[in-house]
């Protein structure tokens, strides 16, 4: 039947019993499914991760001003890493950063959720905030 129409038998599903064939021409079949791939990919989530830099000793008012930064990133969907950079004998505070860590994630509770608390990775104390389903 397929000759007689000059296109192309294909297996449509090969692990099914009976296996499904269909009667079409090759190459627009590859270029249709080339062509849903690609649409699948693109409407596919991408995680966007924005950096929110503090010093162990960072003040109210770069606090709040950082805070509002987290607040417009999470809104946009994109999820935030904090975290806290040590410089130097900075390292005896980590107790200091932690509790900085933990106000920040506590601050932004309306708008994400904290995925990870705070970990010290070498210098650096991370904590990942993820937003929140509307």
């Amino acid at each position: 039947m397929a000759r007689e129409l000059g296109l192309d038998l294909v297996e449509i599903a090969p692990n099914v019993d009976p296996p499904v064939c269909k009667i079409v021409d090759y190459g627009k079949f590859l270029y249709e499914q080339k062509k849903k791939a690609k649409e699948i990919k693109a409407k596919a989530a991408k995680v966007v991760v924005k950096d929110i830099r503090f010093g162990p000793h960072t003040d109210d008012h770069d606090f709040n001003f950082k805070k509002n930064h987290a607040i417009k990133f999470l809104q946009e969907g994109s999820k935030v890493k904090a975290y806290v950079f040590f410089r130097g004998r900075e390292i005896v505070f980590k107790v200091q950063g932690e509790i900085l860590l933990l106000r920040f994630a506590n601050e932004l509770e309306e708008w994400g959720k904290a995925e990870q608390l705070p970990t010290l990775e070498g210098k650096k104390m991370i904590m990942l905030i993820s937003p929140k389903k509307k």
